[in-house]
């Protein structure tokens, strides 16, 4: 089977954009104490790309474009991390200030692999309310 000229092209494009993905990743704590904030999610935005991480127990996550864990295009990222219970009604357990990309106050600059970023986050200054 003999394989056309801009196939190769095209397969060889992509592969040096997708070679120019640089790996990040880290952690997100409590600014209180430093204990891990043990779920939700991190998204990353620049004015035309997106990508998010699910946060672990241990409060880790690993950014990536089209699979996983496989990277980000570099750049400078604003910053939103969302951990709510998942309850009908959805309590916040960070500030909700860190769940909008605008005013979370979190930038990063991926310009190289960053495998240890930390992101310190306020508690909800809020308690959790009380189902009766």
């Amino acid at each position: 089977m003999k394989t056309h000229p801009i196939i190769i092209l095209l397969l060889l494009v992509f592969a040096a954009g997708c070679s120019k993905q640089v790996g990040a990743g880290g952690t997100v704590v409590f600014s209180d104490d430093g204990s891990p904030v043990t779920q939700g999610i991190v998204i990353f935005s620049t004015p035309t790309f997106q990508s998010r991480s699910d946060i672990d127990e241990q409060g880790r996550f690993t950014m990536g474009s089209f699979g996983a864990v496989d990277g980000l295009p570099p750049g400078t990222y604003n910053v939103a991390i969302i951990s709510t219970d998942g309850a009908d009604t959805p309590y916040s357990f960070i500030d909700p200030k860190y769940s909008n990309k605008n005013t979370s106050g979190l930038e990063v600059t991926v310009d190289k692999t960053v495998k240890n970023l930390e992101f310190k986050v306020d508690r909800n200054p809020k308690p959790k309310p009380v189902k009766k």
